[in-house]
This record gives structure tokens, sequence and C-alpha cells, in this order.
């Protein structure tokens, strides 16, 4: 165990539902759940300010075709927040590392110093071509590895010392960006592959996973440290884990129930088809928690993986694909199991995302902050 849990949230910028994937993107769930919640500023304001009364440290902003842009939105959304701090996400090959540090360095400025990075390097090839791309796998971290080099490298160099860079996929000159009176943004990095780890442990300061059991991250966080600290580096751990948090354990497993009932056959096998073709390892090690199904489950409790972690999430839905459900104090249980094998940041969800900030918020995170667990939130500027 390291140092206390840091709590974040989710900012549902495709759009909110009752249904596992959010967005509402099935007209038959929509119907029967109470219909689609389009992301506009006043809904992703309400959801912000449920996270700001609650002791999450920040909302994770995420990114692609599919969802509003990070950076603008998180940027309204700050006037809308006090002391909430926003993890934009962005893709690092779509945009100059120098002006990422141009606009973090903005940011932090505007808004107190309330940024931090999540750099997506992107799992998806085809979701690369939209924007122009078309690196493969490995060729993608290697430009990670070299902008997030110049993101430091800028932010760090004295105004009559700029710096420069001349790699592979960047040619940068006298460049020179003060993030005074503020520090370059923590940055969060994903990815499983040997690629990304190579990446996580040079350039990132936290490393995100999905949520597999505890166990099965324990060993993998002690070579990423040991890798990390080769490097003479110190290397923070988080996991992303949607959420559901009610009174008694019943309670939580029958929303868990509801949300599987929601879901069609045909629903599964188009999403299993579609992440099939993602290039990310992480997703595989998602798809693979459930791979052997053939057939929806009748019980949510068949997809229990682990003691109050549930893989339902990943039938339907990309990226983070499992659970805590329980009573409160399980899920307080559970996450304190994580922060046991090593992890210190949470990012967590839940749909509706407004509702259930409140029912963790009030639930599970009480008990933590009631346990001393949790480490200070911000003051409010």
């Amino acid at each position: 165990m390291s140092g206390k849990i840091h709590l974040h949230w989710y900012l549902p910028t495709n759009g909110d539902s009752r249904g596992l994937t959010g967005s509402g993107n099935d007209s038959h769930l929509v119907e029967s759940s109470g219909g689609f919640r389009a992301p506009t500023l006043a809904y992703l304001g309400d959801v912000a300010r449920a996270a700001e009364a609650q002791p999450f440290h920040a909302v994770l902003t995420p990114t692609g075709t599919w969802c509003e842009d990070a950076w603008i939105t998180t940027a309204a959304l700050a006037q809308e927040t006090e002391r909430l701090k926003f993890l934009v996400a962005f893709r690092p090959g779509l945009i100059s590392p120098t002006l990422v540090a141009h606009q973090a360095a903005t940011f932090q400025r505007m808004t107190g110093g309330r940024l931090l990075l999540n750099v997506v390097t992107g799992g998806d090839r085809f979701e690369q071509a939209r924007f122009g791309d078309h690196l493969d796998h490995d060729a993608r971290y290697e430009r990670t590895e070299e902008f997030l080099s110049v993101v430091r490298g800028v932010t760090s160099a004295p105004a009559d010392q700029p710096f420069s860079f001349k790699g592979k996929h960047y040619d940068i000159r006298d460049a020179s960006i003060d993030p005074a009176p503020y520090e370059l943004p923590q940055i969060f990095f994903g990815g499983a592959s040997l690629a990304a780890l190579e990446v996580a442990t040079s350039q990132a300061d936290v490393y995100l996973v999905w949520g597999r059991p505890p166990a099965l991250e324990a060993e993998n966080i002690a070579k990423l440290k040991a890798r990390a600290a080769a490097k003479g580096r110190s290397l923070s751990f988080g996991v992303r884990l949607h959420v559901i948090s009610r009174d008694t354990e019943g309670e939580a497993w029958a929303v868990a129930d509801k949300l599987l009932a929601w879901l069609s056959p045909d629903r599964v096998r188009k999403a299993r088809d579609l992440l099939a073709k993602s290039e990310s390892v992480a997703q595989s090690q998602m798809s693979a928690l459930h791979a052997d199904r053939e057939s929806l489950p009748t019980s949510a409790r068949e997809l229990e993986i682990h003691p109050g972690l549930w893989s339902g999430y990943g039938l339907v839905r990309g990226g983070a694909g499992t659970a805590l459900v329980g009573s409160h104090a399980q899920v307080a249980d559970l996450i304190e199991a994580y922060h046991g094998v090593g992890f210190d940041h949470f990012i967590l969800s839940g749909q509706p995302h407004l509702e259930e900030a409140w029912h963790f918020g009030e639930g599970g995170a009480a008990i933590l902050k009631a346990r001393g667990r949790l480490a200070p939130v911000s003051p409010r500027s």
C-alpha cells in the first residue's frame, strides 16, 4: 500500500442513460429505461457539481469522435465548478506536443491549477484513421514516447535556453512554454502492450488499468515499479471501474440484474464483433473475462469474476468492462483491497452518472472517508 486513496468520477460526454453503454443507443433500452440524456452543458454541469459535492478529486473526460471534445467541454465546466479538477483525455498523435503544453499552461492559470492529463495513444486503428492517423500500433506508442518527451522538455526549459528535439516523429526547434505559477499537470497513461509499458515507465506519473481482479494486478504493479525505478522514476497506479453501491448487497445486485435484462443477444454479438477488431491488448484482457460465454446469462451473478467484481459492462462496452457491486461497505472494502495491492487512483462511473455519483458518494466514499482512507480534496478556489 502506498499513499491515500484518490477518488475520481466520469463525465458522460457522449450522453447518459440507465443502460450499460450510457449513451442509450439501443432504442428499446431508451424507451424502457426513461430516455437518453444529451451531454448538454447544463447536464454535465449537474454531474460535475455532484462530484464536487462528494470527495472526488477530478472527473475524467473521454476522447474520440463518439463524444464531445474534452478540452472545450472541461474549459466550460471549469466555470460551473469551484475546486474540481479535470482529467482531460486526448490523443497525442493528433496535436502538437508544444501546443498541448501551451494549452495545459493556460488551463492551469485560468482555473487555478485544476488540470490533469490523460494521454490516450489509441488501440483502435479505425478510430485513428478517422483523424487521418495511419501509424501501426507500436509506432503510435513510439510517437507517444517522443510526444511526452517534448511536453516535459518544453515546460522545463527556461526562456533563455529553449528546448529542441529531433526524433522520428517530431522536429521541435527552440521551444519554451512557461507553466508558472504551476507545474506540468500529472500525466495519466494506460496500455498493456510491451510498447505501452515502455512509455509508462519512462514518462507517466500514473499508470492506468481497467479493473481486473486485484490479485491479477499485484504482480504487474511490482514489475512496473521496479522497471520505473531502474530508470530513476517512481510510478503511481490507477484503476478504471464502474460502481453499483447500495444500502444492501441484494439491492446492488438487483440493479445489475436490471442492467443485464435490458441487453439483447444481438446487441452483445455486435459489440463482441466490434471489440474483436481492436488492437488494444488491454481490451483483449477485458474481453477475455467473459469470452467463454455463448449466451446471455440469466443472472448478473453469473458474471461475478471476483467477490463483488462484475464483468457485465464488458458485454457491450469497450474500455472498462467491470464494476464494483455490493453494499456500501462491501464496495469500500473492495476499493481497499485494490489499494492494498498498490492502486491509489480510482476512476469510477455508473449509470446514470448523476444519481450514481450521489449513491456512491454518500455510501462507499463516505465509509472510506470515515475510515481515514481518502486523500483530502483540493480546497475551493
